[in-house]
């Protein structure tokens, strides 16, 4: 008598997130979500720097099958272990986009030898839906920042330039557009934006969720003539890491400590490591920052005396972190994976945007009475008495009570969500792939 073998997955998709943390981490959790599923197999493709930070349990999670991606190798600026953003010194970062530009015949290889029913990719890379298409698999732009950065983007490559923003206005001071418009390897980000939300077949889908942000993925949808299917926050549980700092935090009183970080993919200038370091002294609160260096090469910020703080140079747990009952307000850069960690701990936030969506999502947050923003000065830069209000009024002050109850109120909304977009988004994906196997005249899926 045979042996009955157990049934192999029969949708196999391939998923190419953008060479960052902030992306690859979403796209990595979406993957985690569909594979639930027992009929859908997922290969995630990254350089293999990237993958070797990925840590992924393989009993849990045994349909997700991490799959490297070579780039060219005559680039002898972009040796291995620089092929990412995290910590990629900046002027290396039009050599990664066209590195990456440049791996397409490499792509072009895996998707004919994995097949897979669909590709799931970033915006940055509008060459791999249409390589995909060469090869008639379906293609999904997925897009791991928020409904408002998306439509505020699109609005304003998309409409007349009189036409202003229908829901909020960027900071005059921000740079937000300038980045996106710069050009490489022929091509500005905006460009690169445009065509992959083009080549989407069908719709679209966007980490996000509708109590937050419903009007602006129903104005996305109509700027883009496209559906948009939001599919949730996207978040990993929070570990068990961070012995020694969680046992500092255990010893300070409920909601009385600031956690400053921003980020893995930036590093502040001097001056502003300085004026936040003022800030964190003259708000007399104890605080937890995170602090990198470019190169590796500490700079002690003068004017603080480190006494009521903990610093923590490179990786923290922040997750855990967050969660942590003494932490009372988050200094953060608004990064779309921080603001959703933020939310999901119900910890109100200190914003200071440094760059790209950034900006935009700080004002989301003021928007859903979640945090409060550093005002900045006429040249830009921000100060460290701006900074110290804005810690003192979230953490302690009674103007801050507001905010601390909005963010409680969200963390409960986020709390109580289920997979409902999930589902959508994999009943979508079933149609979609049916769909372009019927229309290929190839054996279906089942």
């Amino acid at each position: 008598m045979d042996t009955l073998q157990p049934k192999q997955p029969a949708l196999r998709i391939l998923m190419l997130p953008w060479l960052a943390h902030g992306h690859i981490s979403p796209f990595l959790e979406l993957a985690k979500k569909l594979s639930t599923s027992t009929n859908i197999s997922i290969y995630l493709c990254s350089t293999p720097v990237n993958l070797k930070s990925i840590n992924l349990d393989s009993n849990s999670f045994p349909h997700i099958h991490l799959t490297e991606l070579h780039l060219p190798s005559d680039h002898h600026d972009l040796p291995p272990h620089l092929q990412t953003t995290k910590n990629l010194p900046s002027h290396l970062m039009p050599l990664l986009k066209t590195a990456f530009d440049q791996s397409s015949p490499y792509f072009s290889s895996l998707l004919v030898s994995l097949s897979p029913h669909l590709l799931i990719y970033d915006f940055l890379q509008p060459w791999a839906p249409l390589t995909a298409s060469r090869l008639h698999i379906p293609s999904i732009l997925f897009l791991p920042i928020a409904s408002s950065a998306s439509s505020f983007f699109c609005h304003h490559f998309l409409r007349p330039p009189h036409n202003q923003f229908p829901f909020f206005e960027i900071p005059k001071k921000s740079d937000s557009i300038a980045m996106i418009t710069k050009v490489t390897n022929g091509l500005s980000d905006s460009d690169r934006f445009l065509q992959c939300i083009n080549n989407s077949t069908e719709f679209v889908a966007v980490r996000t969720f509708r109590e937050i942000e419903s009007k602006y993925i129903d104005y996305l949808s109509l700027l883009i003539g496209k559906e948009v299917i939001p599919v949730g926050p996207l978040m990993s549980t929070v570990g068990s890491d961070g012995g020694e700092v969680l046992e500092w935090l255990s010893r300070k009183e409920k909601g009385s400590v600031a956690f400053v970080s921003v980020g893995s993919e930036y590093f502040m200038s001097e001056s502003e490591m300085v004026e936040l370091a003022i800030g964190l002294e003259r708000c007399g609160l104890c605080s937890i920052w995170v602090v990198r260096f470019e190169g590796g090469d500490p700079r002690r910020p003068m004017g603080f005396t480190w006494d009521r703080g903990l610093v923590i140079e490179g990786w923290a747990p922040q997750k855990s972190i967050l969660a942590h009952p003494s932490v009372g307000g988050f200094v953060t850069h608004c990064g779309w994976s921080s603001v959703m960690e933020g939310m999901r701990q119900g910890v109100p936030m200190i914003a200071i945007p440094l760059q790209l969506d950034q900006p935009l999502n700080a004002e989301l947050m003021v928007e859903l009475g979640v945090a409060v923003k550093v005002e900045r000065e006429e040249d830009g830069g921000f100060r460290g008495e701006e900074v110290a209000r804005c810690i003192r009024e979230v953490v302690v002050g009674e103007e801050g009570e507001g905010v601390r109850r909005k963010a409680k109120e969200l963390a409960r909304i986020m709390g109580c969500k289920g997979d409902e977009e999930i589902m959508v988004l994999k009943e979508r994906i079933e149609r979609l792939v049916m769909a372009a196997e019927n229309k290929n005249g190839t054996v279906q899926f089942n």
